[in-house]
């Protein structure tokens, strides 16, 4: 039976974060999902999650064929395998809130692409601030970024209306990339602006390892690049002028992000990003 919304999920050296992923998924509202989990590192995730409990007829499991292959290829191909006309991305590090597919199915309904409001944590789980908190709003592309500060995988979207792939070639910021596809076809997101989604800052992770501003940097500069170029046709013909002015600005906050670290040890990026953002939208 194909499902409303396929749900994908990477996992790589994930035995100890996927189950938590998996429940969340399991606590849906809406039960109207399929959940892909694809291997990237030749574990048997099926066999871990039936050991714990977490055993669905809604999963779906497949392998990468690879150690290490990378999230978005492994993400890619799942996008080439699935049929449902919905889409929504979990990183086996996160978790959905309870309502998160309920409300976004239904925000679906009206518009292509769906935005939600995060959750930040630390690794264990606990609170440390939201981003993108506020009312329910469209988000042109040229607006989204300042309301969504951070990570950009946790859209929920119609794929018969927006599609794309994921640059394999990009090291980090490869959600804004896939979000910079979708907005070729769509103008922006509906914003849920009730946190749904809960982004675990992992230490290990691609984002918030060891060097990660100078990976971020690069990233963001090539973006940039390609905006400027016209790489990325956006159906809002002010989404370049507002995504660029984003990005110089979250560069600056990169490069002075040790800086604000040793004085504050315990800040997050979008603590040193979001006060430089005020009256610049």
């Amino acid at each position: 039976m194909t499902r409303t919304i396929a749900v994908i999920t990477p996992a790589h050296r994930a035995e100890t974060l996927l189950p938590e992923a998996v429940r969340s998924v399991l606590a849906q509202t809406n039960p109207d999902w399929e959940h892909w989990i694809i291997s990237d590192d030749l574990v048997d995730y099926q066999a871990l999650l039936g050991r714990q409990g977490l055993a669905d007829p809604r999963q779906r499991f497949r392998s990468s064929g690879q150690m290490s292959g990378g999230s978005t290829r492994a993400r890619n191909l799942l996008f080439d395998e699935i049929s449902t006309p919905y889409a929504a991305i979990l990183d086996a590090d996160d978790r959905l809130k309870p309502r998160k597919l309920e409300l976004a199915l239904a925000a679906l309904a009206d518009n292509a692409i769906v935005s939600v409001a995060l959750d930040v944590m630390d690794d264990q789980y606990r609170h440390r601030r939201f981003v993108g908190v506020g009312p329910d709003q469209v988000l042109r592309s040229r607006d989204y970024k300042f309301t969504s500060l951070s990570m950009d995988s946790m859209i929920v979207w119609d794929r018969r209306k927006a599609d794309g792939r994921y640059d394999t070639e990009l090291r980090n910021m490869t959600d804004l990339d896939l979000l910079l596809q979708l907005w070729r076809t769509a103008p922006g997101t509906f914003h849920l602006g009730t946190p749904l989604h809960d982004y675990v800052k992992i230490k290990s992770s691609m984002s918030n390892s060891t060097g990660v501003s100078e990976r971020m940097i690069a990233a963001k500069t090539t973006l940039v690049g390609r905006l400027q170029s016209g790489f990325y046709p956006l159906a809002d013909p002010e989404g370049v002028e507002g995504l660029v002015r984003f990005l110089t600005i979250s560069l600056q906050a990169e490069a002075e992000y040790d800086a604000y670290l040793a004085a504050h040890p315990d800040g997050l990026f979008e603590d040193n990003l979001e006060p430089r953002l005020k009256g610049s939208r």
